[in-house]
């Protein structure tokens, strides 16, 4: 371990017989424009390159890709795709925001997986980039080939491979397991809070049949209501879309929520685009408040829905996404209902498009609701709040504990592939 001899360079201490060169050095851009009917579609993730999912948008353009070839190296130039790359074990077909690379004979195809993937590159691959806002930050082909690269001889990357898939591949069975645990927890929640806003507390209550197939019976208090009748909507349409010449700084602009701020039934506000503060004051009625709850109307995750708290400054939303505004009764309440199987079942029916899936606010506001009074509402929510709060805990130490193994696992890739550790 202590034999190695190293050299500065630029891109800091590296085994003293390895090599930098830039990127074009080892790899060539493959520009092949092919349709999807005869090169399957494949989805570029941070997990890698997959076959497209069924519940993602689609591009409308099937004859207008990049051909992918098994080996070739796929990464999305796009920065809020931050990691979004990976080594593909099949021909297909990528959109047009990916830079497809095909290995040099210098350089072999798992080692540049790992390479590729390295958390130094993807940082040196966002730096080479441009853009006008974080959201919006692309890097070219023609500014990533310029970056540099050490490399080590070929025998090295083998011994480098077989060491790091020994690694990772103990950690990755780790993040599986601890994943696996959320996903149980996540469904005794589901159950909690289903049983809780459908049947309510009371086990003795008096029950009528719902009407509805799938529901079944109700406490025979509570009403069967169109979401229409408990909130107002507010959506971005006509003249209130906006073009990327009305993006801005997060120091001269208000937020723009989108399907990617709501994650598990709340709010983040990390990785924001921003509306110029003109554009925003053009549209009052949508603007964001705490309170409100924000429901997804077009794209992949449709139908989601979350309630706004702590908004740190001014916010609107994007296209994708309706408010619910001036809610009757318990927002908390109309927000679990929302995320139950009850409305799931309700919005698979009325889903369109299979390019990019989409609900009309109408029928949006024609979902039914199961309602009790204000006042069992806010019980029923103070109920679930108690019962899962326990099991909320648990599933931030679990995330807690997957951020921390990815962690490590990022860190031996980086120590590995610029030399750090010695494997061979």
């Amino acid at each position: 371990m202590t034999d190695t001899k190293y050299k500065h360079t630029e891109l800091g201490p590296i085994p003293e017989h390895w090599e930098i060169g830039r990127l074009a050095n080892y790899f060539t851009e493959r520009r092949e424009k092919v349709s999807d009917k005869e090169f399957a579609p494949l989805s570029v993730t941070k997990n890698g390159v997959l076959p497209q999912l069924e519940n993602v948008a689609k591009s409308n353009d099937s004859e207008n890709r990049k051909g992918v070839r098994k080996g070739d190296f796929v990464i999305n130039s796009r920065s809020d795709r931050k990691g979004s790359s990976g080594v593909s074990d099949r021909d297909g077909s990528v959109s047009l925001i990916n830079i497809v690379l095909t290995p040099r004979k210098s350089i072999n195809t798992a080692y540049c997986n790992y390479l590729l993937k390295s958390q130094n590159f993807i940082e040196e691959f966002y730096r080479y980039g441009r853009g006008i806002v974080a959201d919006l930050w692309t890097t070219r082909y023609s500014e990533m080939k310029l970056m540099k690269l050490a490399i080590p001889p070929l025998d090295e990357q083998e011994a480098m491979v077989a060491y790091l898939d020994e690694q990772t591949g103990k950690i990755d069975a780790a993040i599986e397991r601890e994943q696996k645990m959320i996903d149980l927890l996540n469904e005794r929640k589901q159950i909690i809070i289903q049983q809780a806003v459908t049947k309510g507390l009371n086990p003795n209550a008096p029950l009528k049949d719902s009407g509805i197939e799938w529901i079944g019976a109700i406490p025979e208090s509570w009403k069967i209501m169109r979401l229409k009748r408990l909130v107002d909507f507010a959506g971005r349409i006509g003249f209130r879309g906006y073009g990327t010449e009305d993006l801005t700084d997060e120091e001269n602009g208000a937020i723009t929520l989108s399907p990617s701020n709501m994650q598990n039934g709340k709010m983040t506000y990390q990785k924001c685009a921003y509306l110029k503060w003109n554009k925003y004051y053009e549209s009052p009625e949508i603007m964001v408040h705490d309170g409100d709850i924000l429901f997804v109307k077009t794209g992949s995750t449709y139908g989601k829905a979350a309630i706004v708290k702590t908004l740190p400054k001014e916010a609107t939303i994007n296209p994708q996404l309706l408010i619910l505004k001036n809610i009757k009764g318990d927002n908390r309440f109309i927000a679990h209902v929302l995320s139950t199987p009850f409305i799931k079942n309700q919005v698979e029916r009325i889903v369109i498009g299979g390019t990019i899936p989409t609900i009309s606010q109408e029928k949006i506001g024609n979902l039914r609701m199961i309602v009790p009074d204000k006042g069992e509402q806010t019980k029923i929510v103070e109920y679930i709040e108690d019962k899962t709060k326990p099991i909320d805990d648990a599933i931030n130490a679990k995330y807690k504990l997957i951020s921390m193994l990815r962690e490590r696992k990022q860190i031996i890739v980086n120590e590995v592939v610029t030399g750090k550790i010695k494997v061979s």
